[in-house]
């Protein structure tokens, strides 16, 4: 036996009828009068009301203004830059990395240069590979040279997502790049034990 529950709670509000009490409205806005009274200041405290309007408008006036010039006097008078990149020369000039962004890209950053620097260092150069080795260094400098200028990029233009992913992606095909040169390395010295296996017999 089935019931339809919406059927019976509209039944039941048809049934029902709810009203207020008499004087309700009255007795609310006797309330609301106690609490929040409608009468004006007196005109000694609106006077006193006046000049802190005034003061507020005075000091954000001046604000903006000292906010206004200080903008157009860097932009007349821009900062020599032949200092800093002295300085980042030096070493002196602190910049931001991938790294310092958040703990997750620290992670990411971490895990791909760690990669990266195992990678090279289970390379062996001899004069079989040398030519092979130099076309793929060649290619691991270019993309080492466009991180150089990605992160410039970042620290002069701020973090963005474009930037960011670009820096990622950079150390993925570095990685990448890095793991197709050693299986084709790996391909040439198996290429090169058949060719002397196949000498001996």
């Amino acid at each position: 036996m089935a019931r339809d529950l919406r059927k019976l709670f509209e039944a039941e509000r048809e049934e029902k009828t709810y009203s207020m009490k008499r004087g309700h409205e009255a007795r609310f806005l006797s309330k609301l009068d106690e609490k929040m009274p409608t009468e004006e200041l007196p005109k000694e405290k609106k006077g006193y009301f006046v000049w802190w309007q005034i003061a507020a408008s005075v000091v954000v006036a001046l604000g903006l203004t000292f906010y206004y010039f200080s903008t157009q006097e860097e932009k007349i008078n821009p900062i020599d830059n032949q200092v800093v990149e002295s300085e980042e020369e030096k070493g002196e000039y602190q910049t931001i990395s991938l790294g310092d962004l958040s703990p997750d890209l620290k992670k990411v950053e971490n895990y791909y240069l760690t990669n990266i620097n195992i990678q090279l260092s289970d390379l062996e150069v001899d004069a079989n590979n040398k030519e092979i080795m130099d076309s793929y260094m060649d290619r691991l400098a270019e993309l080492d040279a466009e991180y150089h200028r990605l992160n410039k990029e970042l620290n002069a233009m701020g973090p963005n997502d474009q930037t960011i992913g670009a820096l990622v992606k950079n150390l993925q095909l570095r990685l990448q790049l890095l793991q197709k040169l050693k299986s084709k390395l790996n391909q040439l010295n198996s290429s090169k034990n058949e060719q002397e296996s196949s000498n001996i017999m």
